[in-house]
């Protein structure tokens, strides 16, 4: 289907429905790489105008990847609930934008239209949104999740303790978890980026966190991000494992390129889930993903990589998953190049991961060759603090020894508490309390003056 428009005395025409949304989004130097971006501003306008008028519809009658050939697209057009799309069935990509900032557009109805929702509408609709927009309907939206703790609720804010370390040194990366948890970081997940990837080593890091876990009686998860092929051999091991990870993307042939398909991703959650180590609820799965990660293994079929991203979600939808989060500046500039896309991106996919029904958390970070710098990351942190999200990142100093690039600190997760009076998950703030962590009188978390005496023995061991 071509898709028309005339502005400025210049007609514009576009071939199809993806080059229509590609054409239509955001500056940002991946679509440029992969050829797909408008040329200018103005063709930019145009696209924007022209998908505003596209009815929603549109998106279960023409796919931007073809459904013969992808199992994502398999999943998202299948398991697409019409009765649920039915009260806005008849909405444009206009229409959609201006409900979602209605009053009308509740958290409860937002709750409730999550799966009727495809993920390329919502990316479409995110295309024509101003930063604002994506902040105020995201803070709309609440998903929660549980597994040892309640992560999502509203006036809350969870994190992952991210105590990676250049050589998986046992000792540094306790010290790196005992500095989180004086900090009250940890409630989302403590969970570790291997340096060496083989399955004893992934056993002995697995064992570490869960006799921490155990030993303190920490209600929080653990996991160690391995690919999920390990995962499943170390589950049939019964290694303590609590949540399965893996990263993924929004085609087959980029999950392909990350050894992975919709079979093996039900395979590790069925996996997990027979483990049965959760004690509130049973959401096993931990995603990561990133913008630009299907541009990288030229497996994006000339679709824009924000859409692309999108339909990750559909994948991370699928298997119930606890915590999800955008990686979204740890690619590089090739994809997208300074902070202000960075930030873009990074409420982009935030708004879309919820409206899906995701418990999104996100990476805000930056590699040391892009334009960018500690200060755009304290706006997107901030921004993500109004915004509702789930969780974030704590790592020692901000700076990631073992991956090499920056990104938030136990530090920062302590401002956006402090400033918005966002609290960790609620077992977890009682058991910060318990620990003389946290002061409940004063609603903030504060750095003990002293260690207490119960953790000194976790640098004994």
């Amino acid at each position: 289907m071509r898709y028309r428009q005339i502005v400025a005395q210049q007609h514009y025409q576009f071939a199809d429905l993806k080059t229509l949304m590609a054409k239509a989004t955001p500056l940002r130097s991946g679509d440029q790489l992969a050829g797909v971006a408008a040329q200018d501003a103005t063709e930019r306008v145009a696209a924007q105008i022209t998908l505003a008028d596209v009815p929603l519809k549109n998106f279960l009658n023409e796919t931007v990847v073809d459904y013969e050939t992808d199992e994502i697209t398999r999943l998202i057009i299948d398991e697409h609930r019409a009765d649920l799309f039915a009260p806005i069935a008849h909405f444009t990509v206009g229409d959609f934008r201006n409900w979602l900032l209605s009053e009308d557009a509740t958290t409860e109805k937002l709750q409730q239209l999550t799966a009727g929702l495809t993920p390329e509408m919502v990316a479409a609709v995110s295309k024509i949104m101003r930063n604002q927009d994506l902040i105020y309907v995201a803070s709309k939206c609440e998903v929660i999740t549980q597994f040892r703790n309640t992560i999502g609720l509203k006036g809350h804010l969870s994190t992952r303790l991210q105590p990676n370390h250049p050589t998986d040194d046992v000792l540094g990366i306790s010290a790196s978890i005992l500095d989180g948890l004086m900090y009250g970081n940890g409630d989302a997940v403590i969970g570790i980026n291997p340096a060496t990837d083989n399955l004893h080593n992934l056993s002995e890091l697995l064992k570490l966190i869960d006799h921490v876990i155990q030993e303190y009686q920490i209600p929080t998860q653990s996991c160690v991000l391995t690919h999920i092929s390990s995962g499943i051999q170390l589950a049939e091991k019964n290694v303590p494992i609590d949540l399965m990870f893996q990263s993924i993307a929004g085609t087959q042939k980029a999950n392909e390129g990350f050894g992975i398909s919709l079979a093996m991703l039900q395979e590790g959650y069925e996996a997990t889930l027979a483990l049965n180590r959760g004690t509130l609820g049973n959401n096993v799965m931990y995603f990561e993903t990133g913008q630009g990660s299907a541009l990288s293994s030229n497996a994006h079929h000339g679709v824009d990589q924000q859409t692309i991203e999108a339909r990750a979600y559909a994948v991370a939808r699928k298997y119930k998953p606890l915590l999800v989060n955008t990686v979204v500046g740890f690619i590089g500039p090739e994809y997208l190049y300074d902070g202000k896309q960075i930030i873009r991106a990074g409420l982009e996919d935030h708004f879309c991961g919820k409206l899906l029904g995701l418990p999104m958390g996100c990476d805000i970070c930056y590699t040391n060759h892009a334009d960018a710098d500690q200060n755009d990351m304290d706006v997107l942190l901030t921004l993500f603090g109004t915004a509702g999200i789930n969780f974030i990142m704590g790592i020692p100093g901000s700076d990631d020894v073992m991956l090499n690039y920056q990104t938030t600190s136990f530090h920062d997760a302590l401002y956006l508490r402090q400033l918005l009076g966002l609290q960790p998950a609620p077992e977890f703030s009682l058991w910060l309390e318990q620990q003389g962590i946290l002061k409940q009188q004063q609603q903030q978390i504060h750095w003990a003056e002293q260690m207490p005496a119960q953790f000194s023995r976790l640098l004994m061991h």
